[in-house]
């Protein structure tokens, strides 16, 4: 395993690797932790394709996803950073920064989302200058709603997917 790029009270933050598959599936897997991550079920070939995005965007624009462990620990607790997306929707969501985490449901509550993000977003501007940060909610998803807000983005807009699935609410976070 790779040395941690940041390290936390709690916490240590890994670019992710090949050897992250199996636990980056077995984060998604549960369907508590899956509730607010869209339509799609949890597949080992959907890992595969999100890992390949993370890695990727570490590739092409030096920032990504980092992987979340507790300290000394090997298993996954959960992902969070900023990467580079392309959403396709429009709306300020298209090859920019884009903030996100994932906490396994059997941590939730305890500040690990938090702790980690302040972190990573510290890490980002530090790293690559505070610039605009987009991040996407599924509507009714109040924590990470209060999450957003504490890590200062502030509501921008709305998406209404075309296939009908939950509407999502679009938060920025410009230079300060």
């Amino acid at each position: 395993m790779s040395d941690p790029v940041i390290l936390t009270e709690r916490l240590e933050l890994h670019r992710p690797r090949a050897d992250d598959l199996e636990g980056l599936y077995q984060l998604t897997a549960d369907p508590e932790t899956r509730r607010y991550l869209g339509p799609t079920e949890a597949s080992m070939a959907d890992s595969f394709a999100r890992l390949l995005r993370n890695v990727g965007s570490w590739s092409l624009y030096g920032y990504g996803v980092f992987v979340i462990r507790l300290k000394g620990e090997q298993g996954i607790l959960g992902t969070c950073g900023v990467f580079r997306s392309y959403r396709g929707f429009g709306k300020g969501l298209d090859d920019v920064p884009e903030a996100g985490w994932i906490i396994d449901a059997g941590h939730w509550g305890r500040g690990y989302a938090r702790e980690a993000m302040e972190r990573a977003l510290a890490w980002f501007d530090g790293e690559h200058g505070d610039q605009r940060i987009a991040c996407m909610i599924e509507e009714g998803h109040s924590v990470s709603e209060r999450l957003a807000f504490s890590l200062g983005f502030a509501r921008y807009g709305r998406h209404e997917p075309d296939d009908g699935t939950t509407p999502l609410v679009l938060y920025e976070r410009l230079p300060h």
